[in-house]
């Protein structure tokens, strides 16, 4: 296995990294008592539906403070496409385990089966569709007498994207930064983002080994946005030389900007035949790339950016790579400054 899955799979491998998902994004799911000293990974012994035995899985079992005989089997799935038989899949991995279970601990009749979590982490750009309940795979109508004879399983999804940014940066876990580095990222904010990683490894040393799988992660967020430069193995150096790629991001920007423009505008000029169509597509261009700087915008604003003249469209495509907020872009005066990020 190679490429993010396979990542993901040595990042959890890790029980620092296992006890801050749960403890931190599994608390609506998990509401019992965990005793997290006594964790253990589960060596699977199963195969899949290849027939290959699965290495790669990364099951943990998690004893509660309610006795040695109750645990919690956590098995962790990591996703980069959606899968529309994902329950189907849970339902398999449940009973391989269970199976499991039973040879190796040797269960009698009279003992019961630990319950199992499967937790889907997933990494995709699109949004994930698959259902999540294997009953809603399930060919019959609801009132059915045949659905007391089904089998029921279901997946806990976590779509990484979909996580609100605010709640992941009052976390401080190693998880949540984790979290953090997948979603887009521009200059300002993966800079500041791996000082608070450098910083976190500062403050737990003995994680050498796991610091530098978080190297790999900082490459690849560097690396998804397109830049091309040569960029260090080690955290520390990648800071320094991110530190000097803000131009490298504002002319890529600009020469993207630019050429969707005259595409766009070509476009709409042509079809009605006049100015307007691109003046139109200059300014839809510019309130992508807005949300692209600044994220999600109100309507108010929109409106404003998309009713706004072809000189204001061009004094705040000069302004949009130096602002440093929506508000010092939109209204700052034509003769300022532009304003200088913060880093």
């Amino acid at each position: 296995m190679t490429g993010p899955d396979s990542l993901y799979h040595r990042l959890f491998s890790y029980p620092v990294m296992v006890e801050q998902l749960v403890r931190e994004f599994l608390t609506d799911v998990v509401v019992i008592d965990l005793d997290f000293s006594g964790m253990e990974r589960v060596v699977a012994k199963f195969h899949g539906p290849s027939g290959d035995r699965r290495e790669g899985d990364v099951i943990w079992r998690l004893p509660t403070t309610e006795g040695t005989d109750i645990y919690l089997y956590l098995l962790l799935e990591f996703q980069s496409q959606s899968d529309r038989w994902m329950a189907v899949r849970t339902l398999v991995y449940q009973g391989l385990l269970w199976q499991q279970v039973i040879a190796e601990q040797g269960l009698k009749a009279s003992d019961r089966l630990p319950p199992v979590l499967l937790v889907v982490l997933y990494n995709g750009a699109p949004r994930w569709t698959a259902p999540a309940a294997l009953s809603d795979l399930i060919a019959l109508p609801a009132m059915s007498p045949l659905w007391r004879w089904q089998p029921q399983a279901r997946y806990h999804l976590m779509d990484i994207k979909e996580f609100p940014g605010n709640d992941l940066e009052r976390k401080r876990s190693l998880t949540a930064l984790l979290f953090r580095l997948e979603q887009r990222q521009d200059s300002a904010t993966l800079a500041p983002l791996i000082d608070e990683v450098i910083g976190w490894f500062r403050r737990h040393p003995g994680y050498e080994s796991l610091r530098s799988l978080f190297s790999e992660m900082v490459f690849q967020a560097i690396a998804g946005v397109g830049v091309t430069a040569r960029i260090p193995e080690d955290l520390t150096d990648m800071r320094t030389v991110l530190s000097t790629l803000p131009e490298y991001w504002k002319e890529k920007w600009r020469a993207e900007l630019l050429a969707e423009g005259r595409a766009e505008g070509k476009a709409e000029g042509k079809a009605e035949g006049k100015a307007e169509g691109a003046r139109e597509a200059r300014a839809l261009t510019l309130f992508r790339l807005v949300e692209r700087r600044f994220g999600p915008v109100a309507d108010t604003v929109r409106t404003r950016i998309l009713a706004a003249d072809s000189t204001e469209i061009d004094h705040w495509l000069d302004r949009l790579f130096d602002a440093d907020s929506l508000e010092a872009l939109l209204d700052g005066e034509a003769g300022d400054p532009p304003a200088k990020p913060s880093h």
